[in-house]
Parts: C-alpha cells; structure tokens; sequence
C-alpha cells in the first residue's frame, strides 16, 4: 500500500511517500481502507520528535491520527462493525497512523461517520473535536449563561471549540485576527477580540470559563480575567495549581486518548445542522511536506485535511 512514513525524526523532508506493508490484524480491529486523513499539530511534533520521552516509536513510522473510510476487514472478535460500513476514527496514537491506504483501529475507537458529512469532512474532525468537547463538555462542564473564553478561535480546535461552546449556550469571546472575525462569528463567537490590536486581558473580565491553546504568555494572562471559582483549561502545558489557588479559581489539563462516545456525539450534530467542519485547504497524499509545512507556518484557518483514496 501506499503510504507517508518517517525513518527518523527531523523536519518535513523526512517524510517519505512509498510503499509500506498492509496492517495486519488483531481480533478486535477493524481495518480501515482510508478515505480522508488530516493533519494536526500533534503530527509534526511527533515528527520532530519533541514527544519521544513520552511516545517512543519504532521506525519506520506512520503519521497521522484523524481518519475517515470504509472498513475492509474485521477481526475476529468485532461485532459492532462490518465490511462496507463508512467510519471515522481518531485511533490510538502509539500505533502506526493514517497516512496511508489503510489502517489497524481497535473497533472500540471508531464510530460510525456523521452520514450528512463527506468523508473530507468526517476526517477533520476526530482529534480536534474529541480535544473540544473534552475542554468545554467534560473538563469545564460549560453551562448555559457562562462566559467562555477561547483562544485562537480559528484554528483546528478552536472553530470546533467556538460552536460546541454556543451549543451548551454559552456567551463565547473568541480571539482571533481581524482578518477571520466573520468566519468565528458565523460558528457563534458573540464577541471577538483581535490579538494583533488588542490585549484581550484589558477588555475581558468575569469569565467563567478560559480554554488555553496557546500556552507561554497567553496562560499567563489568562488568570486575571477568570472569575472566583472559574476554570482554565489547557491542551498544551498543565497550568500552575499554586498560580490557580492564588487567583481562586481552577485548572485543568487536557491530552486526548481515543473516545468513540464523543465521536458519536459529534456525528449526531453534524447531521442535527449544529456542528460544521471548517476545511482550510485540501492536499493529496503525495503532498504531505507541503501539508505539514503549512502546519507549522500557524497561518492555517480550520483543519487541513489529506486526500488518500476514492470514498
């Protein structure tokens, strides 16, 4: 099969599109003839090897962890799925990924594809809309009436981020550039702060909720605008617990694992009308460095999605 893998780590030109051996099979995977993938940060930091000490690989491996296909086989065990069944995964990350014609997930961590949704579509959403709803449903318990403050609104989580936050009906501040105010509030942004003119920390108070994906200074910031008993929650370091008490309010950290629950969830509102993928560019497997290196640029509005094979 065809398939994009690294033989070390390093920057973009150490993936390489070539052959790779079909994925065998344990009893309770499916495997999946891949449609759609799409590319997450995750994917080049996994790359460049930042996330060794804590994901140890054996090369060569594949990257990618958002899928969407049809099941080609299932193993022995499996009973929810069968051969034809159109799915969608975000698959264990310690094993070999999806960019590729074809992938090993465990039954338990696919959920059947949102059925108004292209595979395209479907494929943006397992990593970035698990990572959401884990910060606004599950870690911040987000109620109706709450502020809630969203940090780089447009990227791949925060569109996501933005919508499930209004479906809980919430109020939601979202920063973001100038330049994408109409996309965030087309996704339900009541109010929208532009980082590159204006330091959301002086126009932001009493909110109840602070969803951290940017880290460094911007979580730093982000303490002061929280209200008593508040929450910050972050996806990309652990927020200080000393910093959380000395302001009265809470932290919490959030790294996905795989959740065919929450993709069930999610399916059902894309097909409800109450959640929409935003896509901000589309490329061919073969094409993946150039994927990658708009990845990394941070100049991607939405996901970024890879073409693999025909639905």
């Amino acid at each position: 099969m065809k398939a994009v893998q690294i033989h070390t780590y390093g920057d973009a030109s150490v993936l390489h599109y070539g052959e790779a051996e079909k994925p065998s099979l344990n009893p309770d995977d499916i495997l999946i003839r891949v449609v759609a993938s799409s590319v997450n940060p995750v994917d080049w930091k996994i790359r460049r090897g930042y996330l060794q000490d804590m994901l140890p690989y054996q090369m060569p491996l594949t990257l990618g962890w958002d899928v969407s296909g049809i099941v080609e086989e299932v193993g022995a065990n499996v009973t929810r799925f069968q051969v034809g069944d159109a799915v969608f995964s975000r698959p264990d990350i310690k094993r070999n990924g999806t960019y590729a014609e074809y992938v090993a997930v465990r039954e338990s961590e696919a959920a059947y594809k949102p059925r108004t949704a292209s595979h395209v579509a479907s494929a943006s959403l397992p990593l970035a809309g698990i990572t959401a709803w884990e910060v606004i449903v599950n870690a911040s318990q987000t109620q109706p009436g709450q502020r809630v403050l969203i940090h780089a609104a447009s990227g791949g989580v925060g569109t996501l981020a933005v919508q499930l936050a209004k479906w809980r009906g919430a109020h939601v501040i979202a920063t973001t550039s100038e330049k994408n105010r109409k996309l965030v509030e087309s996704l339900g942004a009541d109010e929208v702060i532009d980082y590159t003119t204006q330091n959301f920390q002086d126009v932001v108070k009493n909110v109840d909720v602070v969803f951290d994906t940017l880290g460094g200074d911007v979580q730093e910031a982000s303490w002061s605008v929280l209200k008593p008993g508040g929450i910050l929650v972050s996806i990309v370091a652990p927020p200080s617990e000393d910093t959380a008490k000395a302001h009265g309010v809470r932290s919490a950290f959030v790294f996905i694992e795989p959740n065919a629950d929450i993709l069930r969830r999610m399916a059902d509102l894309v097909d409800n009308g109450l959640l929409r993928p935003v896509i901000f560019a589309e490329f061919a497997l073969k094409d993946i460095v150039k994927a990658h290196e708009l990845s990394e640029s941070g100049r991607s509005v939405g996901k970024i999605v890879i073409h693999v094979g025909q639905p």
